[in-house]
C-alpha cells in the first residue's frame, strides 16, 4: 500500500535526491550553501542502512575504524536544514509524467527536481559459479562484514579478481585477516589505468615483498567448487588452477543506471545516464544525474570522488539559476595502497605529441618516478610510486614550465642532484585541492582576508583538504608560509602544553638538569598547562628526552621507574610490542645477526613451551608473537638466563645493526663487518631517540647488508670504513649520504657518537634522521661541519653524553624480572592478577598460531532527530 509523503507547510518546490553516498552528501551541502534548503523541500532516499560514509576509506574498517568514524553525515546538519532522510528505503520506480518517485516501502514523493546519485555496482565477470558460496564483492560495509565472517570460519586462502585500486585494497584486507592472498589481474600490470609498465613493476615488487602473490596477464575462466557448492579454486586463462577458499571480485564498476533505464531516460551504449554540461539528463529537464551513474557531456563516466563533487556543485548552482557547467575533470589521484604511495596526474601515460619522459627508477627500493614533459618544457603529467611526497606540488605545476629541470624533480633527496620544490614555487592560480577546486590564491586569501590562522580554520573556510586529504600537507605549508609572510608569529611549539620545540626542551632539560616531567611542565609549560597532566604528545616526547640524557641529568635509566612510567607509549609500558589481538611480541637482541646454535635452541624451546608464533625479521632477528602480558616476565627470565637481552623493538631506540658475513667468510669482503656490527649494536643498544634507529655494516662495496638505507650505515673499503647517514628504507625510501670515508675503527665510532647525539639533540618529535637532515638548514653540509669539523665546538660534549650512555646501560628485561615491585605491573587485570585476558585467543595456521580475532559487530544505529523517517 502506497503512502504519500507530507508536502510541508508552504508551496515550496521539492528536490528529491535518490542515493546518499559521498557525492549525494556533497550535493546536500551545496544546496545548503546556496540557501536552497530554506526555499525548497529536500527529500533523500537512501538504499543502504546508514547515511553517507567515506567509501574511499572503506578498507580502514580492518584497521579498527567504526561506522561513526567513517560517517560523512552530521545529523545536526540534516535536522538544521530540514532535510528528510530515509535510510534503507531506496527509490524503486520513477513516473516522469506525473513527477513522482516511489520507494521500496511504498512512500510516494512528488518532485519538481529529481537528482539521481545512484553510484555504481561492482562488475562480476560472467564466469561459471561466480555466485558460489565463498564469492564476494568489495563495495559496501556489509560486503566487508560478510568477507570477514567467511574468512574467520571457512577460509585460509583468498583470491582477488582485479588488480586496480579496490582490488589491491581488498587483497590487503584479506592479508590482514590472516589469509594467504592472491591477486589475479587480466592486464599485464597492476593498476593499469593509473600507472605505466615501469610503475607497475615497482608496485609489483613492493607488494610481492609483502607476501602477496600476484598473477598478471591472466583472466579468471571458472570458479571451482566442491560438492557442497563452496569455492575450492579458480581456473585461469593460461590453463593453471589456483587453490583458494574465497574469491573477491573487484574487477571494476559499472554505472548503476537501471532506475533511469526503467523510466525511459537515455543511457550510454556502455552505461551511464546521459547528461549535458549542467548534468541535466538529455531526456528530461527536470531530472539530473551526478557521480558514477552519470555519463558526462565529454563522454566519460567519472569514478573518482572529486569530479562527482564538482558535478554536485554544478547541479546545485543550476537549480539556483546560477551559471555553472561540468565539461570534464582532473583525473589526478594519490593513494596509499598496502602502505605504498601511488600517484598519477595529468597526462600520466604521455599521449601528447612529441612529449618526452624523464624517469627515475630504483627497483630495490620499490621507487619509480616519471614526469611527462612537453616540447616547450612544460610539465604535462607524471607517475609516482613508492614516494609521492611531491605530488601536491607537481600536480599544481602541471601545464607550466617548472622552475628547475625535470631531472632534478625526479631524483630522490640525498642523491646529490634532487631539488625539493615547496608551495612557494606555485602560482596563485595553481589548484591545490582538486576535490573542491581550491587554488593557492584562495588559500592565501583565507589567511590574509578571512584571518584564518590554522589548517582547520582554512579547511572550514575553503573546504580544501576535506575531500581525499592528499593536499593537507601542502595546505599546512601554505598556511604557515602565508602567516610568516604577513608578519604573524607561527606557533611552532611542541603541543598545547609547551610553546618550545622539542629541540628547545632538550636544551632546557640538559642545561638545568631537570629529570622530572612535572617539574618541566610546571616551570616551562604554557600558562594554562602548568599544574596539569600534560598530553599524549609531550609526555612521550619529554620521556624520551629524559631517557636519552638519564645518566647526565641524574634520572633513572629504567623507563618504568617512578614518574617516567606514566610518560611512556603503549609498547614501552610493557617493554614489548602490542599486537592486534591484545597479545605481545618479544624480540631478543641478536647483535649483528650472529647467534650460536645453543641460543637458537633456547629461542625454539621458549617459543614451543609458551606456544608462540615465530618469524625471522628483516633485521636479522627472531620475533616471537602471541605472549599474554602476564607471560612476558616468564619468557624474559628464560631468555636472560641464556644470555639474551631486550632488543628494544618496542621503543624509539636502536633496533638492529645488520651485517653481511664480511671478510671472515666472503671472498669479496675487505673488512670484518660482523665484528663491527656487533661492536656498534652493543655500544648503542638502549639509546632512546626521537624515532627508531636502524643500522647496517657491509663488508665490501657489493653492499649486501643494505647499509645505505639505514639511519647510519657503514661500508667497508680497502682503507677502512665509509660512513653514510640519514637513509631510510621504509614508506619513503631515501639513500643515505656519505658523511666521511676511509675511517679507522676509532674514527668511525667517534663520528657515529657525534652524529647520533647531534640528531637526538636537534630533531623534532617522531622525526627520522632522513627527514631531519632534509629539514635542518644547511642539510648534510651543516651536519658535516658540526660532527666532523666541530664548527659549533660541541663535539666534546656530544662524545661525553654518549660515553655516559654506554657506561650506564642496563638491560630493561633483567631490571624487571629482578624486582618484584616492577613485576606487579605485568597483569591483565589489577584486581585479578592471575586471570588471563579472555579476549586473547589463537587458532592454528601452518603448524603455528595466528590471532583469533573477534568478529566486528557493526549495528545500524537509528538516526536521531525530527528529520528522520
Amino acid at each position: 500500500m502506497s503512502t504519500t509523503a507530507p508536502v510541508g507547510t508552504g508551496p515550496r518546490p521539492t528536490i528529491v535526491l535518490v542515493g546518499h553516498g559521498m557525492v549525494g552528501q556533497r550535493f546536500l551541502e551545496a544546496l545548503a550553501e546556496r540557501g536552497l534548503t530554506a526555499t525548497h523541500r529536500v527529500v533523500v532516499l537512501c538504499e543502504e542502512p546508514r547515511p553517507a560514509y567515506d567509501r574511499v576509506q572503506l578498507t580502514s574498517y580492518f584497521s579498527g575504524k567504526t561506522p561513526e568514524d567513517l560517517s560523512m553525515t552530521d545529523m545536526a546538519f540534516i535536522e538544521k536544514e530540514g532535510i528528510e532522510l530515509y535510510v534503507g528505503d531506496p527509490a524503486e520506480t520513477i513516473d516522469r509524467e506525473s513527477r513522482k518517485v516511489t520507494s521500496r516501502s511504498g512512500l510516494v514523493v512528488d518532485y519538481d527536481v529529481l537528482v539521481l546519485a545512484t553510484g555504481s555496482y561492482p562488475f562480476v565477470p560472467p564466469v561459471p559459479n561466480k555466485d558460489a558460496e565463498g564469492c564476494f564483492v568489495y563495495r559496501t560495509i556489509e560486503d566487508l562484514l560478510a568477507i570477514e565472517e567467511y574468512a574467520k570460519s571457512k577460509a585460509t586462502t583468498g583470491a582477488v579478481v582485479g588488480g586496480g585500486l579496490l582490488g589491491l585494497e581488498a587483497a590487503g584486507a584479506l592479508k590482514g585477516l590472516g589469509l594467504n592472498a592472491h591477486i589475479v589481474e587480466f592486464a599485464p600490470r597492476l593498476m593499469p589505468v593509473q600507472v605505466d609498465e615501469g610503475g607497475g613493476a615497482a608496485l609489483l615488487r613492493t607488494i610481492a615483498d609483502m607476501g602477496l602473490s600476484v598473477h598478471t596477464g591472466v583472466g579468471t575462466q571458472e570458479i571451482v567448487t566442491d560438492d557442497s557448492g563452496a569455492v575450492t579454486g579458480m581456473k585461469l586463462s593460461d590453463g593453471s588452477e589456483l587453490a583458494t577458499d574465497m574469491v573477491v571480485f573487484s574487477a571494476g564498476v559499472r554505472p548503476r543506471d537501471q532506475l533511469a533505464r526503467d523510466c525511459g531516460l537515455t543511457v550510454g551504449e556502455r552505461g551511464g545516464i546521459t547528461v549535458d554540461e549542467q548534468c541535466r539528463t538529455v531526456s528530461d529537464p527536470h531530472v539530473f544525474a551526478i557521480g558514477e551513474c552519470a555519463l558526462a557531456s565529454d563522454g566519460r563516466v567519472y569514478g573518482l570522488v572529486a569530479p562527482g563533487y564538482e558535478q554536485a556543485e554544478t547541479v546545485a548552482a543550476t537549480i539556483a539559476a546560477d551559471e555553472a557547467s561540468f565539461t570534464g575533470a582532473d583525473l589526478s589521484t594519490k593513494l596509499k595502497l598496502l602502505g605504498v604511495d601511488v600517484a598519477s596526474f595529468g597526462d600520466a601515460h604521455g599521449t601528447a605529441e612529441d612529449c618526452l619522459d624523464v624517469v627515475y627508477s630504483d627497483s630495490r627500493s620499490g621507487l619509480y618516478k616519471k614526469l611527462v614533459i612537453g616540447r616547450d618544457g612544460e610539465l604535462l603529467g607524471g607517475i609516482l610510486v613508492g614516494d609521492a611526497d611531491a605530488y601536491g606540488t607537481l600536480r599544481a605545476l602541471t601545464g607550466s614550465v617548472p622552475p628547475v629541470s625535470p631531472e632534478q624533480l625526479v631524483l630522490p633527496a640525498g642523491s646529490g642532484g634532487g631539488a625539493q620544490l615547496g608551495p612557494s614555487a606555485l602560482p596563485d592560480e595553481a589548484v591545490i585541492c582538486s576535490c573542491h577546486n581550491v587554488t593557492k590564491g584562495t588559500i592565501r586569501g583565507a589567511v590574509t582576508d578571512h584571518q584564518c590562522t590554522t589548517v582547520p580554520e582554512v579547511k572550514k573556510c575553503t573546504k580544501a583538504g576535506t575531500g581525499c586529504g592528499s593536499c593537507v600537507k601542502v595546505l599546512g605549508q601554505l598556511v604557515n608560509a602565508e602567516l610568516e609572510a604577513s608578519g604573524v608569529e607561527v606557533d611552532k611549539g611542541l603541543c598545547g602544553c609547551f610553546s618550545q620545540t622539542r629541540e628547545e626542551l632538550y636544551e632546557i632539560v640538559l642545561a638545568l638538569r631537570i629529570n622530572k616531567y612535572q617539574d618541566l611542565l610546571d616551570r616551562y609549560g604554557r600558562e594554562g598547562a602548568r599544574g596539569g597532566d600534560g598530553c599524549e604528545i609531550c609526555k612521550p616526547a619529554v620521556g624520551s628526552i629524559i631517557a636519552s640524557l638519564a645518566p647526565t641529568i641524574g634520572a633513572s635509566g629504567y623507563v618504568l621507574d617512578g614518574d617516567q612510567a606514566a610518560l611512556q607509549d603503549s609498547n614501552d609500558h610493557f617493554l614489548a610490542n602490542l599486537q592486534k589481538n591484545g597479545s605481545y611480541s618479544i624480540v631478543p637482541r641478536i647483535p649483528g645477526g650472529e647467534i650460536t646454535p645453543e641460543k637458537l635452541i633456547v629461542i625454539g624451546e621458549v617459543a614451543r613451551d609458551f606456544g608462540l608464533y615465530t618469524k625471522i625479521t628483516g633485521g636479522q632477528r627472531i620475533d616471537m608473537f602471541g605472549a599474554r602480558v602476564e607471560q612476558l616476565p616468564l619468557i624474559w627470565a628464560r631468555l636472560v638466563d641464556a644470555g639474551f637481552e631486550s632488543g628494544h623493538a618496542y621503543g624509539k631506540a636502536l633496533r638492529t645493526v645488520k651485517s653481511c658475513v664480511g671478510q671472515t667468510w666472503c671472498r669479496y669482503g675487505v673488512q670484518d663487518s660482523v665484528r663491527m656490527a656487533i661492536d656498534l649494536e652493543l655500544r648503542y643498544r638502549g639509546l632512546r631517540s626521537p624515532h627508531k634507529l636502524k643500522s647496517a655494516v657491509s663488508g665490501c662495496q657489493r653492499e649486501c647488508a643494505e647499509a645505505q638505507s639505514k639511519d647510519f650505515g657503514v661500508i667497508a673499503t680497502a682503507n677502512g670504513w665509509n660512513l653514510y647517514v640519514a637513509g631510510n628504507g621504509g614508506a619513503t625510501p631515501r639513500h643515505a649520504d656519505l658523511l666521511a670515508k676511509d675511517l679507522s675503527d676509532a674514527e668511525l665510532i667517534r663520528l657515529i657518537d657525534r652524529f647520533l647525539m647531534f640528531y637526538i639533540r636537534t630533531a623534532d618529535r617522531l622525526e627520522r634522521t632522513s627527514t631531519w637532515l632534509e629539514r635542518i638548514p644547511g642539510g648534510l653540509d651543516h651536519v658535516r661541519d658540526v660532527v666532523v669539523d666541530d664548527s659549533l665546538g660541541i663535539c666534546e660534549e656530544l662524545e661525553s653524553l654518549m660515553a655516559a650512555h654506554v657506561a650506564n646501560y642496563r638491560d630493561e628485561w633483567a631490571e624487571t624480572i629482578n624486582d618484584p615491585e616492577k613485576l606487579s605491573r605485568f597483569v591483565s587485570f589489577v584486581n585479578a592478577p592471575d586471570t588471563p585476558d579472555p579476549v586473547v585467543g589463537f587458532v592454528p595456521e601452518r603448524d603455528q598460531i595466528k590471532p583469533d580475532l573477534p568478529l566486528l559487530t557493526i549495528g545500524t544505529r537509528p538516526l536521531e532527530g525530527s528529520a528522520q523517517r
